[in-house]
């Protein structure tokens, strides 16, 4: 029995965040206008900019004083992560009424698997669909890419921007796919992508070629290699898992003490062992925390909970773990406990959390950082 070949949507967001900024105050529709950075003091860095910008040339990532030469009229406006979580979570509540089958990529972008949901209709008419009534009823434009594959789905919804709607099957990858960049290619970084220009690997085309393969090697592993060309050709994954990429609620460890125990620094020892292991997943899974909090059970089975909210998201653990032993100090009375734990709570993706960097915080920011927060131009 032949394998069904899937119908995957991917569904980016126009300029999500000129988007919300849009929705909030109406008189910005025709405005030429980026969010982030400040122009009172004519300092910051761009976090995206709307298409009227872009159209001047202005983008993610310059600064705003650079922005303003080019275009002195341009309005700044700050950046409102509240409401930007508000209206991702009305993006995926409102394409999860269509299929169950939708995976979260970012703030601002999903997988869908519509394979059923389009069994008595064109996918292309209920892509229409899901695009008008998107833009119609909560305000955001978005474009659509519809492939057999994530990647191809991802690569597709990329065409045509904004409010663009695009196909592409495995017949048509050679003709559309191979003549792009190879910076256009989803996956291939920013330190990348030039070294293979330089070598002559130039679009998506020239990365397929057998005898370009030796050279690619040498700035990447061959399992990553081979995991592009499975992607460009149609071969990578067609599952779309709702729970692959979701954010635990909180992250949390506790032990349970063979004995009761009330000496002060063993306790706090074993508070600290517990934060540790919740702190280092945070930083395995690129998460930031808003809230942390202790849990302490005593002899009699008695359980208590305190914790700390934050005025910002953070993943520093010199400030995490100061307010751990600020709540341990606070609370721990010397009685007898069997239980410890440490907790993160009001997680969020780092990769979410988009600061802006400029003249008076850019010495706090490790490379890695930088890299993080100015990497790719939002959609």
């Amino acid at each position: 029995m032949k394998n069904q070949v899937k119908i995957i949507f991917h569904i980016d967001l126009n300029a999500f965040y000129c988007s919300c900024a849009q929705i909030k105050e109406p008189y910005l529709k025709d405005k030429v206008f980026v969010v982030g950075g400040s122009s009172t003091f004519r300092r910051g860095v761009i976090t995206t900019a709307n298409y009227k910008a872009r159209a001047l040339g202005i983008h993610s990532a310059m600064n705003i004083n650079d922005a303003l030469n080019i275009y002195p009229k341009l309005v700044i406006v700050p950046t409102d992560f509240k409401l930007y979580r508000k209206y991702s979570k009305m993006f995926f509540d409102f394409l999860r009424k269509y299929t169950p089958l939708v995976l979260a990529a970012s703030i601002d972008e999903a997988y869908m698997d519509v394979t059923d949901a389009v069994k008595d209709r064109h996918p292309l008419e209920f892509a229409e669909d899901i695009q008008k009534t998107l833009h119609d009823t909560i305000g955001l434009p978005s474009s659509i890419g519809i492939a057999p594959t994530l990647f191809l789905a991802k690569m597709a919804s990329d065409f045509k921007k904004p409010m663009g709607i695009t196909v592409l099957r495995k017949r048509d990858i050679v003709r559309k796919l191979f003549p792009l960049s190879i910076k256009e290619m989803h996956g291939i970084g920013i330190k990348t992508y030039p070294r293979l220009i330089d070598m002559g690997v130039a679009t998506i085309g020239d990365f397929t070629k057998a005898e370009n393969k030796e050279k690619i090697l040498t700035v990447m592993t061959e399992q990553a290699y081979e995991g592009f060309i499975d992607h460009i050709l149609g071969k990578s994954s067609d599952i779309v898992d709702p729970d692959k990429y979701a954010i635990p609620k909180s992250i949390s460890n506790e032990t349970t003490l063979g004995s009761p125990l009330d000496h002060y620094e063993s306790v706090l020892a074993i508070i600290e062992e517990q934060l540790l292991t919740s702190y280092q997943r945070l930083v395995d899974e690129e998460l930031v925390t808003k809230t942390v909090g202790i849990k302490l059970r005593d002899a009699n089975f008695k359980t208590f909970t305190r914790s700390f909210t934050f005025n910002d998201y953070t993943d520093d653990y010199d400030i995490i773990h100061e307010q751990i032993l600020d709540l341990f100090e606070k609370n721990f009375n010397q009685q007898p406990v069997r239980l410890i734990g440490a907790s993160l709570s009001q997680l969020l993706l780092k990769k979410d959390l988009k600061i802006d960097i400029n003249l008076f915080n850019y010495h706090q920011f490790t490379k890695r950082e930088t890299e993080l927060y100015t990497k790719k131009e939002e959609s």
